[in-house]
């Protein structure tokens, strides 16, 4: 499920004096429950909310005093006032999230993209059948890269504590810290006999919302530019693509959002009105308080409202992703390519709490400039086993574009052309994150200084056979999930009865299933695994932007959106 950033902030300070343990623990247990049972009960008629969450409240207040004196272990109230206010929150939406005082970096990396850190993904590592932690991509100008961290560094200490056993998320808490702080980061590099210790000041890491843009067809002189999230900020540095593009003679655009999560909804108009006139509606914010109510204008001059535009999107666009792409659809600006969107068509802000905790909140539904909503799932409407129901096709509504082509509402921005997804054997996303592929791309390194620029790089038929052997010899294994499959089936049918007349037919199958060992699948699926291995090995030497350039070699997504603007062109 992709990640939902803060679409507006809305502070509400509040202030308690100190109390004693318990009485603080619970009148602060009272006051969140009553602000989110608020919530909540908003939803009833008004002149039944008061006595529901007096009601509620006092029931709720009754277990907890029951369980801390008489239940047979002693409960923190931390933890059982966190488990409360989380299952209560999780039955509203996936979106509406409690974050306490020391529980705020998420918060803070989503809304802002920034963090203070090092720069650079970890991941979980097997090293000398110990539990460690190994540094997977150093991001490109950041303090990690530039004190000569590589990936494939595997961490052993950071400051003198050893990190042995300790989970990523731990590893994560402790390379992060106050800017300007130096520590000693310790580590073992593939290759070497003695550890490394290598110093790093930590500072403010601004995650790359842009790692790579230029031109993508010289010919007819088509620019590109992927966008990764809608941070702040992330509209001045597509501003500043887009005009050097322009400068190197681009003519026509192709913007990815593939995979953008979403963010900042006032990153999002600067974003649209970069494409269309000045004061042209992108979206409409409405909830229940006046306040969450906003029409969103482009706020400056554009930079050209006549370039041929072509947005690509995937399953995995939302929010901020969906508002630039159903605006510029309704607005008749861009011809949008790929896969139907999330359908996220809810807006959230930050509401303060007691002791310095904050409530990301759903406060309204967005309407882009057709009137269309494209939420897509009904939280408060769920099926027998939990999950949140959505509006079939046939239910949806018809709305018009500003040249009145028919759209629809209720489930994610539906592209103009609409592109099939390859499909991936399950036995590549196993294998790409294992340590013996992450190892090979190490190893490969350590042999080759140099590679070719990306998008020219490939690894020979004597690299793959090498590779081949390598995972053949490690203990890779795979989940085989026809196998799987066939053994539930097999299950139920003894349990329907239907044992002896299925069993010649799953026997069959079962044998069929057996001749794919790992060697066969290695040979078989060359074609899907051999460009994720280039990518890996691209991005150990050109990071995150040489990574996306690679990628873009084999994209059939991409070469689509090329051939539609220079047919637009002619």
């Amino acid at each position: 499920m992709p990640s939902a950033s803060p679409l507006s902030i809305v502070h509400s300070p509040l202030s308690i004096s100190p109390m004693s343990r318990f009485t603080s623990h619970f009148s602060l247990l009272t006051l969140s429950l009553f602000m989110l049972l608020s919530t909540v009960s908003a939803q009833q008629p008004r002149e039944q909310t008061g006595f529901d969450i007096s009601r509620n409240l006092e029931i709720f207040a009754d277990i907890y005093r029951q369980l801390d004196m008489f239940y047979v272990d002693t409960l923190s109230a931390d933890t059982a006032v966190r488990w409360a206010i989380d299952g209560m929150l999780s039955e509203i939406d996936p979106y509406t999230k409690f974050y306490p005082d020391d529980d705020q970096d998420e918060l803070k990396l989503m809304a802002t993209g920034r963090y203070a850190g090092i720069g650079a993904l970890i991941r979980a590592y097997k090293y000398n059948k110990e539990q460690r932690a190994v540094i997977e991509d150093p991001y490109e100008g950041c303090p990690a890269q530039e004190a000569g961290v590589w990936a494939g560094d595997v961490i052993l200490s950071i400051d003198g504590k050893d990190i042995k056993g300790w989970t990523t998320s731990q590893v994560s808490k402790n390379l992060r810290g106050e800017p300007g702080t130096t520590f000693e980061l310790r580590v073992q590099r593939p290759g070497e006999k003695k550890p490394r210790a290598i110093k790093i000041t930590r500072r403010q890491i601004q995650l790359p919302c842009l790692p790579w843009y230029g031109i993508v067809d010289s010919t007819h002189h088509v620019g590109y530019l992927y966008l990764t999230e809608f941070t702040d900020k992330c509209a001045l540095e597509v501003r500043h693509a887009i005009l050097d593009m322009k400068q190197q003679g681009m003519t026509s655009l192709i913007f990815d959002l593939r995979d953008n999560g979403g963010g900042s909804v006032s990153e999002a108009v600067e974003i649209v009105g970069m494409f269309v006139p000045r004061g042209s509606l992108v979206v409409s914010t409405k909830g229940k308080v006046p306040s969450t109510c906003h029409d969103y204008l482009t706020p400056a001059e554009p930079i050209d409202t006549v370039m041929p535009l072509a947005i690509l999107v995937n399953s995995n666009s939302a929010s901020a992703s969906e508002i630039v792409t159903g605006a510029l659809q309704d607005l008749d600006r861009a011809v949008i390519l790929g896969q139907r969107t999330y359908g996220k068509g809810l807006v959230q802000g930050i509401r303060e709490l007691p002791y310095r905790g904050q409530l990301k909140i759903t406060t309204a539904r967005y309407y882009i400039p057709s009137g269309r909503c494209i939420q897509a799932y009904d939280y408060r409407h769920r099926t027998a086993d939990g999950a949140a129901t959505t509006l079939p096709d046939s239910l949806t509504r018809e709305f018009r574009t500003r040249l009145g082509r028919p759209v629809r509402d209720g489930g994610g921005i539906l592209p103009d052309s609409v592109l099939a997804v390859d499909s991936v054997p399950t036995m590549v996303y196993d294998l790409a994150a294992s340590d013996v592929y992450f190892d090979y791309v190490t190893n490969y390194v350590t042999r080759h200084p140099a590679i070719a620029q990306p998008g020219q790089f490939h690894i020979t038929d004597a690299d793959y056979a090498d590779f081949e052997q390598t995972v053949a010899a490690s203990d890779f294994t795979y989940n085989g999930r026809t196998a799987a499959a066939l053994a539930q089936l097999r299950q139920l049918a003894r349990f329907e009865g239907r044992d002896e007349e299925t069993r010649a037919e799953f026997d069959a199958l079962e044998a069929k299933l057996k001749t794919n060992d790992l060697a066969t699948d290695l040979r078989r699926f060359r074609q899907h695994i051999q460009p994720y291995l280039e990518i890996e090995i691209v991005s150990r030497y050109y990071y995150q932007r040489g990574a996306l350039q690679q990628q873009l070699t084999t994209d059939k997504a991409l070469r689509k959106a090329v051939e539609t603007l220079t047919q637009h062109s002619r």
